[in-house]
């Protein structure tokens, strides 16, 4: 598939790009060189290949959620601008 001039200005046109004439040329010749290599990966022989899910069998590790009680109350609010009732007071933010 050969990729026209009017194709990669209706491309730059959707994605709010603005092309200038000399760049039009490299623009065609890389997607052509794109739209050639999914071309190749679409047509790799893959019969008699097993499933593969992922690369490797790892999987996310997580932590037991565990609460905790922090002792320093006061380390932790010295530095808030406002504090109420022990504990942060932030502006309003909802209506």
């Amino acid at each position: 598939m050969k990729i026209s001039k009017e194709e990669i200005l209706h491309i730059a046109k959707l994605a709010d790009l603005e092309l200038e004439e000399n760049e039009i040329e490299k623009y065609m010749l890389n997607l052509q060189d794109i739209l050639n290599f999914a071309n190749i990966v679409n047509n790799a022989p893959v019969d008699n290949l097993d499933i593969t899910i992922g690369a490797n069998e790892k999987k996310n590790v997580f932590r037991k959620d565990e609460i905790k009680v922090f002792e320093d109350n006061e380390a932790l609010l010295q530095n808030a601008p406002s504090k109420e009732l022990n504990m942060f007071k932030i502006p309003k933010v909802i209506n």
